[in-house]
Formats: structure tokens, C-alpha cells, sequence
């Protein structure tokens, strides 16, 4: 009974020390094997370092400016593509950030007299993207919005014969979406195109209707006028950013 007594002095001191520290060096093995346990375990524990997360690198994005918007189409250009247009200049959408987003447009109506009018309509857009670690690179954000882009178009409520085709030697990659839409009584013929040039998306659309008897331009002009533009506006990317 005279040896228990200190066995029991020493478990009942074990229960009185916190949780963790019981699980550590109160076993219920021998003196020696608690202690070497204890040490090991304590000796493991500070030698392993905190687990640090790391740090996700991006590619870089390829551009770091957009060009001058409305500058994007040279005049000779706009002028064919667009008979008596209204402003050669175009006319440019307000942007919130110029640096990422832009905008610009051109309209006009020829008159042919007794053999009606043809209206016209061009605009293009550019959005640019940065890379980001959390995001994505550029590059990647540009794949992601372009392809948003592509099935906003391919979904046009009310567009008839929608027909998407791929667009070869435009940027990195390009589609083409022709279809045909009944505004104003009168029958509009639209050629848009999805671009994308590194980190930069550029979105166009041609599109154009006979008034007054008119015939309404066919699809093979508005997409052939359409691509010509596209090409013209990616090219000023990669100008404005030499």
C-alpha cells in the first residue's frame, strides 16, 4: 500500500493538468516512457514549421493599353462600309474606364431616290483584361468573357437563320454570327463578330436594311464587310501597344 501512494499522487496531479498537455506526458506507461514520449512529441511539434499558403503566379497580360477607339477603323473603311455616314469620326460611348472598356459607332443612310435608301449601322467594342491571381490572367479572363459574349449572340431573341462560323486569321480566335431581325417594318441583315487578341475581346456588328422598296443587303456583304472591319480593329491592338 506504501508504494501505491506515490502513483496515486502522481495520477491525480496528471488529471488536474489541461487536456492537451494530459495527452502528451501523462500516459498511463512507465515514468521513463512518459517522459520520452512527452519530449519527442514537443520536439516534433516546434520543429515543424507553420504551413504557409502560397502564392498562385499568373501569366502576364499581353496588352496593357487599348487603341484609340474610334481611330480603331480608318476612314476609308468606315466610308465604304457605311454610305454617307453621319459623323466619319464616329461617335464614341461614354466608359467608366477607359483604360479596360470602349466604344464606337457609325450610322448612315444613303438615298437612292425611286430605288428606296439603304441604311447602315457599325460599332465596335474592346474590352481588356488584367491578370489577377485570384481571377486568372488576362488571357484566360479574355477566353472566359468571349465565350459569354459568343452565346449572347448566338441567343438574340427574334433573330431568324442565326448562323455562327468561325472566323479563320482574326486574332486568336473569332466567330461570326449572321442572322436576320425585323425592326422598323423593315428587314435587317446583321453580321457580328466575336474577336479575341490576347487579353483584349473585341466585339463587332455591320448590319444594314433597304428602305422605301429597297432591297435588304445580303448576308455575304454585311459579313464580308463585317470581317473586314474586325480584322482592322484587332490589328490596332497590338499597334497601339508597340
Amino acid at each position: 500500500m506504501q508504494r501505491s501512494a506515490p502513483r496515486l499522487s502522481r495520477i491525480l496531479a496528471c488529471a488536474a493538468v489541461p487536456v492537451m498537455l494530459v495527452a502528451v506526458g501523462c500516459s498511463s506507461g512507465s515514468d521513463s516512457g512518459d517522459k520520452g514520449s512527452g519530449d519527442k512529441a514537443a520536439s516534433s511539434a516546434s520543429a515543424t514549421p507553420k504551413a504557409t499558403q502560397s502564392t498562385k503566379t499568373v501569366e502576364p497580360a499581353k496588352f496593357s493599353k487599348l487603341p484609340e477607339i474610334c481611330a480603331s477603323l480608318s476612314a476609308k473603311t468606315v466610308e465604304s462600309l457605311v454610305p454617307k455616314v453621319k459623323n466619319k469620326k464616329g461617335t464614341e460611348a461614354a466608359s467608366s474606364d477607359a483604360d479596360s472598356r470602349g466604344g464606337c459607332s457609325w450610322n448612315g443612310l444613303e438615298d437612292k431616290g425611286t430605288k428606296g435608301s439603304q441604311y447602315r449601322w457599325l460599332d465596335v467594342s474592346f474590352y481588356r483584361y488584367e491578370s489577377d491571381a485570384t481571377l486568372g490572367s488576362g488571357q484566360e479572363r479574355a477566353a472566359d468573357s468571349y465565350a459569354k459574349e459568343l452565346a449572347k449572340l448566338q441567343a438574340t431573341a427574334g433573330a431568324k437563320k442565326l448562323r455562327t462560323t468561325q472566323a479563320s486569321g482574326v486574332g486568336d480566335q473569332a466567330d461570326t454570327v449572321t442572322y436576320e431581325l425585323r425592326k422598323t417594318d423593315e428587314d435587317f441583315r446583321y453580321a457580328s463578330v466575336v474577336a479575341r487578341t490576347g487579353n483584349v475581346v473585341v466585339l463587332l456588328s455591320y448590319n444594314g436594311a433597304g428602305y422605301a422598296g429597297a432591297d435588304t443587303p445580303s448576308e455575304k456583304s454585311i459579313q464580308e464587310g463585317a470581317l473586314k472591319a474586325v480584322k482592322e480593329a484587332v490589328a490596332s491592338v497590338a499597334a497601339a501597344n508597340k
